[in-house]
Formats: structure tokens, C-alpha cells, sequence
């Protein structure tokens, strides 16, 4: 029989801030679409880029704790190659 890996045991906080992260990136996907119908409307640019902040400082901070969330074009590494190193968001 072919055996899958086992997963390391995460803590809560792993999927909270996990769950955190997917719920202002559903924000941004939100604010997205009604500046594509509202493309004036300095309140919700502002609301935008305020999000966009956050969203990029909870990543961040996610990654540091945790491991890489996104391997192409925005996770450093630092002797070795990490990015296998941790579960995938979609193995947990």
C-alpha cells in the first residue's frame, strides 16, 4: 500500500491567522469589483489600499511564523531551498 505522509500537528493559531488572511483577501475581491463599477468613490480607494496594507503585513508575518504561503515572487529564503519545507495551505 502507497501511505501518504504524515502532516505535522499545527497549533490554532496557524489556521486563525490562515483564516484571517483568506478573509481580507475576499474583502479586497470585494472592494475590487465595486471599484470596477465605482471607480470614483475615494472612500472605498482608500478603503482598498488601507486593506491592501493589512493584507500584505499579514502575509508577511504569517510567512515568518509559519513558512511561505506564496513561493513565486515574494518569499525570501535563506541558505536553503524552504519552500517544501511546510504544509501547503491547501494540505490543511
Amino acid at each position: 500500500m502507497n501511505q501518504q505522509p504524515q502532516q505535522p500537528q499545527l497549533p490554532p493559531e496557524y489556521y486563525q491567522r490562515l483564516e484571517e488572511i483568506q478573509a481580507i483577501d475576499f474583502i479586497l475581491i470585494e472592494l475590487n469589483l465595486y471599484l470596477d463599477t465605482h471607480p470614483n468613490d475615494q472612500e472605498a480607494i482608500n478603503q482598498f489600499n488601507e486593506t491592501v496594507k493589512k493584507s500584505i503585513k499579514l502575509k508577511m508575518k504569517f510567512d515568518i511564523d509559519f513558512g511561505l504561503l506564496i513561493n513565486f515572487g515574494r518569499g525570501f529564503t535563506d541558505c536553503s531551498w524552504e519552500w517544501n519545507d511546510t504544509p501547503w495551505p491547501w494540505q490543511v
